[in-house]
Order: C-alpha cells, then sequence, then structure tokens
C-alpha cells in the first residue's frame, strides 16, 4: 500500500476515514503476525508506513470532527472547554 496523503484523505467523508482505518489497523496486524513468523524485509518496512498512515488519518478525523463542533457551536453563548482558545492561565 502506498503512503496516504493527508490533502487526499480530508476529501473523504467520516465513514470513509474510519473504513480505511480498520482496514489499516488489520493490514497492521498481518504485518505484525509476519514479523513474529520471519516474514521478508520489505514487510517489516512496510509496518513504519502503514503505523504513519494510521496516523494520518486519526488526524484528519479528528481534524473533521473538531471542525463539526466548532460550526455546531458558532454564535453560541458557551463553547465547550477543548474548543476555547488556547492561553496561559493569566491571560484568561
Amino acid at each position: 500500500m502506498v503512503k496516504v496523503k493527508a490533502f487526499e484523505l480530508r476529501s473523504k467523508t467520516s465513514k470513509e476515514l474510519l473504513k480505511e482505518l480498520d482496514e489499516m489497523k488489520s493490514e497492521l496486524a498481518q504485518l505484525r503476525v509476519a514479523k513474529v513468523s520471519g516474514g521478508a524485509a520489505s514487510k517489516l518496512a512496510k509496518i513504519k508506513i502503514v503505523r504513519k498512515s494510521i496516523a494520518r488519518i486519526l488526524t484528519v478525523y479528528n481534524q473533521k470532527q473538531k471542525a463539526e463542533a466548532r460550526k455546531q457551536y458558532a454564535g453560541k453563548k458557551y463553547l465547550p472547554l477543548d474548543l476555547r482558545p488556547k492561553k496561559t492561565r493569566k491571560i484568561r
């Protein structure tokens, strides 16, 4: 599998991202089994790529979730703590 690009992931829906995440996690599990059973060097090198791809998918998914939450709470009186600006205590 080729390294996934973040800009390609951003065009996908949340369901597609979760589906791709499941595929990547199952592939990672297979690669780890191959590592234990003495698999080829190409499979061992692929573990890093799959792990980084999983991280990219999760990052894009979380960004989408946060953007949707921001849109939902726009114009409301109170914001959830994680949507408020991150400032130091002194400035807050």
